[in-house]
């Protein structure tokens, strides 16, 4: 994400925006610093957990996408829980009788550079 070239991004410490490794550079900082740093995946999103490919029966996407519902490997489908929460995964392929979604966060098991430009602090 590059919020460089756009409006900036705001961001609260400790209110659960960003992982606590994700923070902890930030901390101190004065207003107009520039610099850089970098987080291995279990600082950021995490490693990759190979439970989270789970496929779903394209009987069961039809019965909550719709019949007419198209997809295509890539897209992002959000889906509703037994709770009534929401959760979201990447298909990954599309066969005759089911679906392989990943519901891994899309940024597990990378490492992240971070680029900050520290514009305000409140």
């Amino acid at each position: 994400m590059d919020t460089f070239t756009g409006r900036p991004a705001t961001l609260q410490l400790g209110g659960g925006q960003w992982s606590p490794g994700m923070e902890t550079p930030l901390l101190g900082r004065p207003e107009g610093d520039c610099f850089s740093y970098t987080l291995k995946p279990q600082d950021a999103y995490g490693d990759r957990n190979p439970d989270l490919l789970q496929r779903v029966s394209r009987a069961m996407l039809t019965e909550n996408a719709g019949s007419d519902a198209g997809f295509t490997p890539g897209d992002m489908v959000e889906f509703t829980a037994p709770n009534g929460g929401r959760y979201s995964g990447v298909l990954k392929e599309l066969g005759d009788d089911s679906a392989l979604f990943d519901f891994n966060h899309p940024l597990a098991g990378i490492t992240l550079r971070v680029d900050i430009d520290l514009l305000g602090v409140l």
